[in-house]
């Protein structure tokens, strides 16, 4: 089976503007499988239409139930999640570990009939669409619109901070570099004038030489 995210990406490259979908033979059960980190939220919104003949188009239909299983690949098909719910909904689950996670959906209360696309093809007689966000972490409940806005609170806080961070950094760069500027030059004056203590004292040897040379050659002379 394709997994969800390979699914979700080959719809997006048909067209961004259309949400995931897929189709369910009556009462077959649809699976994907997800990689979920360990304390991931992950939030689900469904809707399940049914296809109407007459209308020749998918219509809600509020006979329809779902059921909503999801179970731990990882830990020998653990099932945390079993809910049965309305056509259209939510449901709600976090990761209680690492590993693969099979996330399935069983309709019910619906007769076995086929659908048809506007190609002609024919196709399952449920239509399902979701929207799947997979969180961070459990502690943050993506449909409390309080929290959101405490966490994007939080983020821009901590932007705030990195940015501080950041000047702060930049700054003692900088400081660093004045500093390391100053020592070069105070090196550089020392070698020169090193150098030309090295030329004042070469100088005055060699001056006092030349003059112990005369001196020594006149004393000879006398």
């Amino acid at each position: 089976m394709w997994s969800l995210r390979q699914c979700l990406s080959l719809l997006l490259l048909v067209s961004q503007a259309q949400a995931l979908y897929f189709y369910i033979d009556g009462v077959t059960k649809k699976c994907f499988f997800e990689d979920l980190p360990k304390d991931t939220l992950v939030v689900g919104h469904y809707k399940a239409s049914l296809w109407n003949e007459q209308a020749r188009t998918y219509v809600e239909n509020n006979d329809m139930t779902m059921l909503i299983l999801v179970d731990e690949e990882f830990d020998n098909g653990h099932q945390v999640v079993s809910q049965r719910g309305a056509s259209s909904g939510k449901f709600t689950f976090s990761a209680a570990d690492s590993g693969e996670h099979q996330i399935c959906f069983v309709p019910s209360g619906v007769p076995s009939t086929k659908g048809f696309l506007f190609s002609g093809a024919q196709v399952g007689g449920v239509k399902f669409e979701l929207d799947l966000v997979i969180g961070e972490t459990s502690q943050i409940e993506s449909s409390d619109k309080d929290k959101i806005g405490e966490v994007v609170q939080k983020v821009k806080d901590l932007n705030a901070r990195l940015q501080d961070v950041r000047r702060e950094q930049i700054f003692q760069r900088e400081r660093e570099m004045e500093f390391r500027d100053q020592s070069e030059l105070v090196n550089s004056r020392v070698v020169r004038w090193t150098v030309i203590q090295m030329i004042i004292l070469a100088a005055t040897c060699a001056w006092q030489l030349s003059y112990l040379r005369a001196f020594f050659i006149k004393q000879k002379l006398t």
